[in-house]
């Protein structure tokens, strides 16, 4: 069957009309601030605490978008008669947003948790050299992380938890056997009768 001529115009038609009566939903951004979704990449954010220099971002970075500088320093013996122990101490840690194509991978590889994705976003700068941020303002960014999804409660315990919990049950197990099997025993003494019990 042939279409009939100028069928498309007035599909076209009507959606502009029905388009025209609807009340529009623009956000007037910056003055309303958008929802964003819970798992939005904004920026990289860093827990330096947990940072050990492993430089594996670094290296798996597609785009060499992240600078690491760090230095050793030794640590003395924990115990008398120990030896000497070396540790890194990071010095820099940035990150060129002009080059990051906010793939993710660092994040991924990361062993330790030391990045996370952070939802900000509003980290524009006139001058491209400014988008590389150092330590002090990933850190800062750190804080704006949202907290983890809550676990489902009908999921398998951790291993980890698992292993621990079971150890523990063992311990205390042990522990109370030991205990039972150190109380004195005290022999059966008859107790006396009274004339109240006899009646």
């Amino acid at each position: 069957m042939m279409p009939i001529p100028g069928s498309g115009l007035a599909k076209g038609l009507a959606v502009t009309l029905r388009t025209m009566t609807k009340r529009a939903h623009t956000a007037q951004y910056p003055e309303a601030q958008p929802e964003l979704p819970p798992r939005t990449r904004g920026v990289i954010g860093l827990f330096e605490e947990n940072c050990t220099v492993c430089m594996l971002c670094a290296r798996e970075c597609p785009d060499w978008c992240i600078y690491i500088d760090s230095h050793k320093e030794t640590v003395p013996a924990a115990t008398p008669g120990g030896r000497e122990r070396s540790r890194n101490v990071l010095d820099r840690f940035a990150i060129d947003f002009s080059l990051c194509m906010y793939c993710g991978i660092c994040i991924e590889v990361c062993p330790f948790d030391a990045l996370f994705w952070s939802p900000e976003f509003e980290y524009a700068e006139t001058d491209i050299l400014e988008l590389t941020h150092e330590r002090d303002k990933l850190r800062e960014w750190m804080w704006t992380v949202p907290a983890p999804p809550a676990l489902d409660p009908a999921a398998e315990e951790p291993k980890e938890i698992a292993a621990a919990r079971k150890a523990a049950e063992k311990a205390e197990a042990a522990a109370a056997a030991a205990a039972a099997a150190e109380a004195p025993t005290t022999p059966e003494t008859d107790t006396p009768t009274t004339p109240e019990a006899d009646a």
